[in-house]
């Protein structure tokens, strides 16, 4: 008999194999049968009219503290995720001495815009090394598999202390002593090693994590030690419209590493055209085996204005900055006073940065949201269009549609990924063999970034709903997010629904699909704030054979476990 048979679903197995239907049977937390009829189970799931798919393996979530306090990883186990993989980025918490945790979390704090009050007050510091972060990470109770890569930052700080935050540059010394926690950390089970370059990432207003400008020779002395150990991720997040520049040393560290080296990519509408070049150099290195990869959104990266969130037009205008702190029934009253809304529509706003000036203007970039998320909006949908056909100014629209919803409407910024005003180009890009579906960031950007609904968006949105362009196969959109995301981690033992393989399975009800619009929640350590995002249409999700959620609730289940290094290949 049976643990468990999911029974008569429609099985879509990671590979890109055709669809079809079947029973799947588990023992033991492993597939033993995949497809015809399966015998009796000590418990049965009917799938009938459902699908049945590997679980979601999500490559870049910025989880470091979030998983020392909560074993599901909300919201990300409400879209069925079920292996998730942090420390992206340059950013994390290990390696650090005691003295330089409350810097980790500034760092953290102004990079990710996790509130620093939430991890001052949620994580329990017990590790000193890496090491003993991972080993403090598979104590603690979880629901899904956890994967953590070793952030150039904190490697930096621990070896160079004050002279890493200044940017000195490293000593032959220092990258000695820095390749050893490395190694250190690879050899104890981390999943890869992160930097970042971008100018985008700052904390404490105007400084820049370390490493962000690390000589070529620092970082392909810390990158060779993956080729070294024979395991690992090498992730880069870099200045997306000067990606170009970064390109040959990368793909000279996939060459010498045999290993994925894995940068984003995202179209900028200063160079909206970049991505064409990167898909050159992408299609040269598929055609010579060369493991030089991009990471891409399914979606725009969408920043979320509203009166709860960090970000929104009028947030550097004087009046409203009196307000900005109070709950929001007592901020509502005054906005809604009209003295209040022409004194903040008449005033000079304070001093912004050039990019924030230009988001907080681009009205032909704004949408109202709504209640169904359209995250492809037509043009003429946007404030500036509205302000077109109605003749009132775009900030007074924009004022008004946020006070919509009891004040809790959120119009939505397509910040990257929609210079086209369309996503016909991620079209493209999620149909190359060097491109992975990431950046869904669900642990990050609490106050104006909600895009953890990615796995959920891809099924809805690219296999069904799409209204301006053509699909993706169900298939294909599967493997992408399954079997794809985790070969690039080495997790060999996931992401098929195989004989073998590990029993990490979503059932989905295909017709009851959907995403809602984002949410102001308080529920993290210390009453902090965060955007979360529903989804309808999870059946069941199981982890190790068990179920963890169903029916949207959480069964009590905690079978997830820490990954250490590369998973082996099943049979």
């Amino acid at each position: 008999m049976h643990d468990v048979v999911i029974r008569g679903g429609t099985l879509v197995d990671g590979s890109g194999a055709s669809a079809r239907v079947g029973d799947l049977a588990i023992d033991g937390g492993r597939i033993v049968q995949a497809g015809g009829k399966a015998g009796a189970a000590r418990r049965e799931i009917d799938a009938a009219g459902a699908l049945v798919t590997p679980g979601w393996v999500d490559i870049h979530t910025h989880y470091d503290g979030q998983a020392t306090w909560d074993p599901y990883l909300s919201p990300s186990t409400w879209h069925g995720v079920t292996t998730a993989i942090m420390g992206n980025c340059g950013v994390g918490f290990a390696p650090v001495k005691p003295d330089r945790r409350e810097w980790l979390i500034k760092v953290m704090e102004g990079v990710e815009d996790i509130p620093g009050s939430v991890l001052s007050e949620g994580i329990e510091w017990d590790w000193e090394t890496f090491p003993e972060y991972l080993d403090a990470l598979d104590r603690r109770p979880k629901a899904l598999d956890i994967g953590a890569q070793i952030p150039h930052s904190a490697v930096r700080a621990y070896v160079m202390g004050d002279r890493a935050i200044h940017h000195d540059e490293a000593s032959p010394a220092d990258l000695l002593a820095m390749r050893e926690v490395v190694r250190a950390a690879l050899q104890a089970g981390a999943v890869g090693f992160s930097t970042s370059r971008t100018f985008l990432h700052k904390y404490d207003e105007r400084k820049y994590p370390p490493g962000t400008f690390a000589t070529g020779e620092e970082i392909s002395a810390l990158g060779s030690v993956m080729g070294e150990v024979g395991h690992g991720v090498f992730q880069m997040t870099a200045n997306h419209p000067a990606m170009e520049g970064e390109i040959p040393w990368l793909e000279q560290l996939a060459r010498h590493n045999r290993l994925p080296v894995l940068f984003n990519l995202q179209q900028t509408d200063g160079a909206p055209d970049v991505w064409k070049q990167i898909v050159r150099t992408l299609d040269k290195a598929r055609d010579e085996g060369v493991p030089l990869m991009a990471g891409i959104s399914g979606r725009p990266l969408g920043i979320l204005f509203s009166w709860q969130s960090s970000l929104h037009p009028f947030i550097a205008h004087p009046t409203y900055q009196a307000l900005h702190a109070l709950p929001l029934p007592e901020k509502l009253a005054q906005l809604r006073d009209p003295q209040v809304r022409q004194k903040i529509m008449s005033e000079q706003r304070g001093l912004l940065d050039r990019r924030a000036e230009t988001l907080f203007s681009s009205f032909h970039k704004i949408y109202r949201l709504g209640q169904d998320p359209d995250y492809e909006p037509l043009p003429e949908d946007s404030v500036a269009a509205m302000a077109a056909r109605t003749g009132r100014p775009p900030l007074e629209l924009v004022y008004d549609l946020m006070l919509e919803n009891e004040g809790r409407a959120i119009l939505y910024y397509p910040s990257f990924n929609y210079s086209y005003e369309n996503l016909d180009h991620l079209h493209q890009l999620m149909q190359h063999a060097n491109t992975v579906n990431s950046l869904s960031d669900g642990g990050a950007h609490c106050g104006y970034i909600c895009d953890v609904s990615m796995p959920t968006f891809m099924l809805s949105h690219w296999t069904r709903d799409r209204r301006r362009g053509p699909l993706l196969p169900l298939e294909h959109v599967v493997r992408r997010q399954t079997r794809d995301t985790a070969l690039v981690y080495g997790l060999h033992d996931r992401g098929l629904l195989q004989p073998g393989y590990k029993a990490d399975i979503n059932v989905i009800d295909p017709d009851a699909l959907k995403v809602h619009c984002p949410e102001m929640v308080f529920d993290l350590p210390g009453g902090g704030r965060r955007l979360v995002q529903r989804a309808d249409g999870y059946a069941a999700t199981l982890v190790n054979g068990l179920p963890i959620f169903e029916r949207g609730e959480a069964t009590g289940e905690l079978p997830g476990k820490l990954l250490r290094g590369a998973g082996p290949q099943p049979g």
